[in-house]
């Protein structure tokens, strides 16, 4: 008997869901920071074992939406609602409620198997995490409860273990070599990405995409090149920075991380271009890959 399943993982930002997920799957998928709205897309990190196999879905942190690009963002999350065998929502110790409605309505009234992890609890004690889960389990009583801390990695084999039961009878989706469902261009885009969350301020992350134009793998090196994409020409000063210093170090950052993610030498080339309110133009998204 084989079994195969979707799991995924919702929750609000800055709760530990990329964080989980890239333990869960063993292999840094989804990029980490401390700002909200790491995450934009849907992604796919595959777990296989001799008679299963897991895919794990990190989707974005639930917001209200203020734009074009954080429409396009909700809908994944809308998406993961809708198509999974197994439901992740994580929340962190603290928080008592599911605060968007239509996601909460969702939990409450869903025959999907749904799993409510409580994060963090490293920073809780046993009296408060008694009272946590007591609250969760009344105001959701279809849902199962585990305590967790996705940074230590605790009690998640236990969920893991879980996830095995609930999912159906199934032969694999995809090949049981397969780590994801995205191309290494999208693994590179996302690790510059993630450089740009970590060393810049502001509005200035949020206004940024990445694109890899050129992603050429020899026997020895892996050449590229990719096109960070600012919203203003003020911004496009502030990526490059005085004579070029803010620019080369994002690329050296970056380039450090994928010679470990891919294993090989990279050598990386950077280029900074204006495209004017990319995140309100539906065409800009459809062609960054947040629309259809």
């Amino acid at each position: 008997m084989h079994k195969s399943g979707f799991i995924n993982i919702i929750g609000n930002p800055n709760v530990g869901k990329s964080t989980l997920m890239n333990n869960l799957v063993g292999e840094k998928l989804s990029i980490i920071t401390s700002k909200a709205q790491t995450t934009r897309h849907r992604i796919l990190g595959i777990v296989n074992g001799d008679n299963f196999q897991l895919i794990f879905s990190d989707t974005p942190g639930i917001i209200k939406p203020s734009y074009e690009l954080q429409d396009s963002m909700m809908d994944f999350v809308k998406s993961a609602l809708e198509d999974a065998d197994v439901i992740l929502y994580m929340v962190e110790i603290g928080e008592k409620s599911i605060k968007d409605p239509d996601v909460h309505n969702k939990i409450q009234s869903t025959k999907i198997p749904t799993i409510i992890l409580l994060n963090k609890i490293d920073l809780s004690n046993q009296e408060d995490l008694e009272n946590q889960i007591n609250i969760w389990s009344n105001k959701y009583p279809n849902t199962e409860i585990y305590p967790i801390s996705a940074l230590n990695n605790f009690n998640t084999e236990k969920v893991i273990n879980r996830i095995i039961e609930l999912i159906p009878e199934s032969p694999p989706y995809f090949p049981k070599d397969q780590l994801t469902d995205k191309p290494e261009r999208f693994f590179v885009n996302e690790k510059l990405r993630e450089k740009i969350l970590l060393y810049y301020d502001k509005e200035i992350p949020y206004s940024v995409e990445v694109q890899t134009e050129e992603f050429k793998e020899e026997e020895s090196i892996i050449k590229i090149r990719s096109l960070i994409l600012v919203e203003r020409e003020s911004q496009k000063g502030i990526i490059i920075g005085h004579k070029g210093v803010a620019l080369k170090k994002i690329g050296t950052k970056a380039r450090i991380d994928l010679e470990k993610f891919f294993g090989k030498k990279v050598y990386i080339e950077l280029h900074v271009k204006v495209s004017k309110n990319w995140r309100s133009n539906p065409n800009q998204l459809k062609k960054f890959g947040y629309r259809n």
